[in-house]
């Protein structure tokens, strides 16, 4: 092992992506392996957590010893501490507990979009069972084995779409979310390069990490997004290394100053992710396995998701932790989003 971190993932991963070019930004000496993560842990003689997730990275413990450490958000958070330069999280406890719930939103209503588009679509669906196999095993696989695997991919993924929501159902609702999340940040980019300013925080690389997907990989959403946002074409692939990015002369906007766009998006969140948040929260509450409710006047049924328990919860830690004049500035500024339900 060297001391550069050591990041198990895959190209297609919109988790590893967010995560790979957090370091690219950061300037974290790095070293990526994509392919059979489980496979390359035991090689060095480390068990894969359970489950195996994407990106798995080795941190150290409190005794020194490297330890595979999933979930990109907590990460974050730990190389924040471990690594000095050009950070991510912004100073203000206000401004940064926004950062924090648009990271949620990026890596989990975001990624709905990704999974929905990637598996609902027999065209996607073709394409995205036909390369994962060849850069998760390798891309000399034959193709009698090809075949076999697409199929095992494929049934997998697609059987998991009931767990993201994406069915029959809420098809429609997550379409035009997408159309509506893809002009909201639009307008935004036209006077912003990032979420909150001249300067990019963990909520761009969320969000970047899932349109890496969208834009850069799955035939559908790719289409949608040029028909509507070529500025949001062009800020993935500039969002992909951000190494020369000068940070010394970039700051973040005041929380209070920010521009009317950054609001739209919050109220995207508070429209379609809110109410999704809470409905989950109550059916795993009730020992539910799905759950439905009305989103946007339509009706949103899936499966219950107990980390998005967490998620509920880890926000309102973070918000809880805050002093009472920044929890005064966030409900003032949350007004009328429909994220300010979260805190109550």
């Amino acid at each position: 092992m060297t001391d550069k971190l050591q990041i198990f993932g895959a190209t297609p991963s919109p988790y590893t992506q967010k995560m790979i070019s957090i370091c690219r930004y950061r300037h974290i000496p790095y070293e990526a392996y994509f392919g059979d993560v489980a496979g390359k842990l035991n090689d060095l003689n480390i068990e894969p957590p359970k489950p195996v997730l994407l990106p798995t990275i080795l941190l150290k413990d409190n005794n020194g010893a490297l330890k595979p450490t999933t979930d990109s958000t907590p990460i974050i958070r730990r190389l924040e501490k471990d690594y000095p330069q050009r950070k991510l999280l912004p100073k203000d406890p206000a401004l940064s507990f926004v950062n924090y719930l648009l990271e949620d939103f990026g890596d989990e209503w975001v990624t709905k979009y990704m999974f929905h588009y990637r598996w609902y679509f027999e065209d996607d669906a073709n394409k995205a069972g036909t390369v994962l196999p060849l850069v998760d095993i390798a891309t000399n696989t034959s193709e009698e084995e090809l075949i076999e695997l697409k199929k095992f991919f494929s049934d997998r993924q697609i059987g998991r779409l009931w767990v993201v929501g994406s069915n029959e159902t809420t098809a429609d609702l997550i379409d035009k979310s997408y159309k509506r999340f893809i002009g909201l940040m639009d307008n935004h980019l036209l006077n912003n390069k990032f979420l909150f300013g001249d300067k990019p925080s963990s909520a761009d690389f969320a969000i970047y990490g899932q349109l890496t997907q969208l834009v850069g990989f799955d035939p559908t959403s790719r289409r949608i997004a040029e028909e509507n946002s070529y500025r949001l074409v062009a800020w993935v692939d500039i969002m992909a290394d951000l190494s020369g990015h000068d940070v010394e002369n970039n700051n973040w906007t005041e929380l209070e100053d920010s521009p009317e766009t950054l609001k739209e998006i919050l109220k995207e969140f508070g429209r379609m992710y809110v109410p999704a948040l809470l409905a989950n929260a109550q059916a795993i509450a009730e020992g539910n396995e799905s759950w439905e409710t009305m989103i946007d006047g339509s009706i949103w049924k899936q499966k219950s998701f107990p980390y998005q328990v967490k998620c509920l919860n880890w926000i309102k830690e973070e918000f809880d932790n805050l002093n009472e004049n920044d929890k005064s500035r966030i409900i003032k500024y949350l007004d009328g989003t429909g994220c300010e339900l979260l805190l109550n």
